[in-house]
């Protein structure tokens, strides 16, 4: 039980980040479908810092940094150019696959090597508690901060004029202009702001769970990232369960595969994302995002 947690929440680690990011982003009315790509981006961009320098904190520096460069790129096409959200996303997606595909092939022809490690992080004394101490307080500095971030976001969502601000942006983007608020400036920051978390969820994926990069790696949990903010509500805390449990299921997934249960292995594969759809064909019943979630703001002319 103690080493389904552990793995459970490693794994959920990274679908937290960028799960938050998102909902930053959807909050200010932005649906960005791109966060995949921007995952991925910052996957590769940290592995090739981090192989480079020899240090892992640089490579996670870099992959925030390069996933904000590409949150740019979707921030302008899709706020200020105001071009259908969803294409731009999909085109951001795209983009990060082959572009991280041929870099890997270019500048390592020979094969990728092994990344430096992000170390686990023991929490004095409370790693040494029985039962869960370890499972829970050594961690990842990503365990830690996804759940600082959770606690940060929410406290920025309800109780600050920014996040007043931002969440105002996101159910009625005309009222808010109309009281003087800059939309699309507020809607790039959070754009920005959610590539960042992105990127920092990437180099988890590249840095502390595979310490390699591959085509593709990313293998969909940006989708995933998605459909958990829709199954935590919008909201920090019920984000942080949504990625708990979806860990769990990936933790389970590899724990049936050692046990040797006799599923064919491309069942096992497809369980995360079986479970995705099972979750969204329930949760989307129930969910209800910001007004004006995924709507291109015009200002009309005065």
């Amino acid at each position: 039980m103690e080493a389904l947690l552990d793995s459970a929440l490693r794994l959920a680690a990274p679908l937290l980040l960028a799960a938050l990011g998102e909902l930053v982003v959807e909050r200010a009315g932005v649906l960005n479908i791109g966060v995949e790509g921007m995952m991925l981006t910052g996957a590769f961009a940290a592995f090739v810092v981090a192989v480079a320098t020899g240090s892992p904190a640089l490579g996670v520096a870099a992959g925030a940094a390069a996933a904000c460069a590409l949150g740019a790129l979707f921030a302008y096409f899709a706020v200020v150019r105001r071009i259908d959200q969803i294409v731009v996303g999909t085109a951001v997606n795209l983009l990060a696959l082959g572009a991280t595909g041929v870099g890997v092939r270019a500048i390592y022809a020979g094969g990728a090597p092994t990344a430096p490690t992000v170390a686990d992080l023991a929490l004095p004394g409370l790693a040494a508690l029985p039962i869960f101490g370890r499972s829970l307080f050594a961690q990842t500095p990503f365990v830690y901060g996804g759940a600082f971030a959770a606690a940060a976001i929410a406290l920025f969502l309800r109780g600050t004029r920014p996040g007043l601000r931002l969440r105002a942006v996101g159910e009625s983007a005309r009222a808010a202009d109309a009281e003087g608020l800059n939309v699309t400036g507020l809607r790039v920051c959070a754009v920005l702001a959610g590539a960042i978390l992105a990127g920092i969820a990437g180099a988890n994926l590249s840095l502390a769970q595979s310490n390699s990069f591959t085509e593709g790696m990313t293998a969909g949990r940006g989708f995933i990232a998605l459909a958990v903010v829709i199954f935590g509500g919008w909201r920090p805390f019920g984000i942080a369960l949504a990625a708990i449990f979806f860990g769990s299921a990936s933790a389970l997934q590899f724990r049936l595969q050692a046990s040797g249960v006799p599923i064919p292995y491309p069942a096992f594969l497809m369980f995360p994302y079986l479970v995705t759809l099972a979750v969204l064909a329930f949760a989307t019943r129930r969910a209800h995002g910001p007004e004006d979630l995924g709507r291109p703001y015009r200002r009309e002319a005065g």
